[in-house]
């Protein structure tokens, strides 16, 4: 077995999931469209013609989804509110039966004895905000900030851990600059003032969670990847500079107090909407940082491509999941201690980390994923092998508690430690959820 005896005492074990990618009862008690439903119905968007209507029924299921959480013994779980639940139209009108469902979710959970970490926004962003520009606006930002205190306000009292952004690159670059998810738009203009206006939503959602919520602790989560360059030619090894500007210090240096990376302000050559005071919000002190793990990305340059001017290259390793992703847990152990040693942060938190297989329902409905078990007994040893070395690492979230609707990828690529038969909604544990909750037990008991 890997070792796991450097996690610490008190490691939160969890899982984590997504509003959009669960839920479904998309027009149930009040809530309005979101991007990823206007996205998710337009043609060609999504694979299969895949959308979110019904996903896994949890708006409907959650006890017995809970139950799963009980039975694999999960300290905690991550979740993402749907903003078009609460704030419909994103005008300040405060839908009361979508607020409650989230009431009665936290309550259910804490009787558990399983924490709430809540994120305030995993890329559902309504579509009326959309329709009056959406990220790149000033404007959403405000109304983010403003539905973060309707929340703060009604849950606060019990729930403590919170993240304001799930993973703020994707909604900028993919669905502004590479038009691959919601909202579907490739302008690289738009791209930058969504991701300020991003950052910007996050500090004010800081704010409002500090005013709101005693003794809150806050984060944010990042999608990071460590970047290779493809060879040693100077213009590769300038490529993953480029990159590692794009994909990592864009989205960790403004919020930890280091600005804008000047080289990448230049490359971009879009002038930030900067307002005074701005800046201060954005780096607002924060009590944890959240990483995503999946991959490494290995660069080389792309001079006539489109701006960041690098190209991604499949990754040498032997093993790939079904994405199809390369296997290399080594980044994760290496991110975070990048961010323990270059930047300084207190604690950390990984909020994601899974991988996709073609999981096959056997004769007597198991289901059998050695390649899953391997990928997170091989990533939560180099989660030790950090801890080992100094990183301030507090707790696990597995991507994800359930098999469900995967974005622009539909319902063909399965993450879950359950699996879900979306005709029937059955739920089965996985192989790797039993071997999730024996590394939970073992934990527990040493």
């Amino acid at each position: 077995m890997n070792d796991l005896s450097a996690l610490p005492d008190g490691f939160v074990w969890g899982a984590a999931t997504a509003a959009y990618q669960i839920e479904g009862s998309v027009d149930a008690d009040g809530r309005a469209p979101s991007i990823w439903d206007t996205f998710s119905h337009t043609p060609g968007r999504v694979a299969g013609g895949d959308t979110g209507d019904t996903a896994c029924d949890h708006y409907r299921r959650w006890p017995e989804d809970l139950e799963l959480m009980r039975r694999l013994g999960l300290d905690a779980y991550r979740f993402s509110i749907a903003w078009p639940r609460v704030v419909p139209q994103a005008d300040g009108w405060v839908n009361a039966p979508g607020l409650d469902f989230y009431d009665r979710l936290v309550d259910r959970l804490l009787e558990a004895g399983i924490t709430p970490f809540p994120t305030l926004y995993h890329w559902d962003l309504p579509q009326a905000q959309q329709d009056r520009g959406g990220w790149p606006e000033r404007s959403t930002a405000l109304r983010f900030g403003e539905y973060a205190a309707v929340v703060a306000e009604r849950l606060g009292d019990r729930v403590t851990n919170w993240a304001t952004l799930n993973e703020p690159l994707c909604s900028a670059w993919i669905g502004h600059l590479d038009g691959a998810m919601a909202p579907g738009r490739q302008d690289l203009t738009a791209a930058v003032r969504a991701s300020y206006h991003l950052h910007l939503g996050h500090g004010l959602a800081v704010e409002a969670l500090r005013a709101h919520v005693p003794g809150a602790q806050i984060g944010i989560v990042n999608n990071l990847s460590t970047i290779e360059p493809a060879g040693d030619h100077p213009d590769d090894l300038a490529a993953a500079r480029r990159a590692d500007g794009h994909i990592n210090r864009w989205w960790l240096d403004p919020v930890l107090g280091r600005g804008y990376p000047r080289d990448m302000l230049d490359l971009y050559g879009v002038e930030l909407p900067v307002h005074e005071g701005d800046m201060e919000l954005i780096s607002a002190p924060l009590d944890w940082l959240g990483l995503n793990y999946y991959f490494r990305q290995i660069v080389a340059d792309d001079p006539t491509g489109p701006v960041p001017h690098f190209r991604q290259l499949p990754g040498p390793g032997p093993e790939h999941t079904a994405m199809p992703w390369e296997v290399h847990a080594p980044g994760i152990e290496e991110l975070l201690l990048r961010l323990t040693k270059e930047y300084g942060v207190p604690k950390l938190y990984v909020t994601e980390n899974g991988a996709a297989y073609r999981d096959t329902v056997a004769a007597d409905g198991s289901v059998h994923d050695p390649e899953r078990t391997a990928y997170l007994e091989q990533h939560l040893a180099a989660c030790a092998a950090a801890v080992a070395q100094g990183a301030p690492l507090a707790g696990y979230f597995a991507w994800s508690l359930l098999d469900n609707f995967e974005w622009a990828y539909g319902y063909d690529k399965r993450f879950g430690l359950v699996h879900v038969d979306y005709g029937t909604q059955r739920r089965t544990v996985k192989t790797s959820g039993h071997r999730y909750a024996e590394l939970i037990r073992a934990h527990r008991a040493r």
